[in-house]
């Protein structure tokens, strides 16, 4: 069953107002956990984390920046 663009719409939302921000937090206190690495260490593995965290949602932001498909306007 696919999303409607409404609804993927605002599940998008939801997510980058609340799960965006628990992700960042999770990802620094995980960096945290361990002695701080070079910069350069850590920059990479902030990069490697925030593409692994847009990998399984990219479904769910294709085309809402686009007008709604369904709209009959």
């Amino acid at each position: 069953m696919a999303l409607s663009y409404k609804a993927r719409r605002r599940w998008s939302l939801v997510l980058l107002l609340v799960g965006l921000p628990v992700y960042i937090v999770a990802a620094v206190a995980l960096i945290a956990m361990f002695d701080r690495p070079s910069v350069l260490v850590e920059l990479a593995i902030y990069i490697g984390l925030g593409i692994i965290w847009a990998i399984p949602f990219k479904f769910l932001f294709k085309g809402i920046g686009q007008a709604d498909p369904d709209d009959q306007n």
